[in-house]
């Protein structure tokens, strides 16, 4: 089962690797969770946007089950991650979450998004975003393998 976050922006801060890591190792038991950071654009507004999402789209599959995270999402419970997930993985899909960068991503990458989930209507640092994805990737997992990591 593969999922590959990718994001747009620089490697994993130092204040964060050591959360991305400790989650990342965790999620090995069931999960095969890779990264894939895209530099930002050095241009701004909407060329930035178009540029950074042009190159996100080359990175994609056809068959791949994209998920894109923005706050306009659909916002889902733990439990409801974990189906979804499931689900994919159960069809034998290759999941890929990604996090724009901090233009938002085009019309093009929305279309082409199989789901747009929202971790909050807040808006959060990329950093953090990282962090919060791995953390609930890892939350998933223990809910489809019935361990106790969730309670209800």
């Amino acid at each position: 089962m593969s999922i590959t976050a990718v994001a747009i922006g620089k490697k994993h801060e130092d204040w964060v690797l050591p959360g991305i890591q400790r989650y990342s190792q965790r999620t090995r038991r069931h999960y095969d969770v890779g990264w894939k950071l895209l530099p930002h654009s050095q241009r701004e507004g909407d060329a930035a946007r178009q540029e950074e999402s042009e190159r996100i789209l080359k990175t994609l599959k056809p068959q791949d089950h994209v998920i894109l995270l923005d706050e306009r999402g659909t916002s889902l419970t733990s439990p409801q991650l974990a189906s979804a997930l499931q689900k994919q993985f159960d069809t034998g899909k290759s999941v890929v979450i990604i996090i724009g960068g901090a233009y938002g991503v085009s019309d093009e990458l929305h279309q082409r998004a199989d789901l747009t989930w929202s971790l909050s209507r807040l808006v959060f640092p990329h950093q953090l975003v990282r962090l919060i994805l791995i953390e609930q990737v890892y939350r998933a997992q223990e809910i489809s393998a019935g361990r106790p990591y969730h309670h209800e």
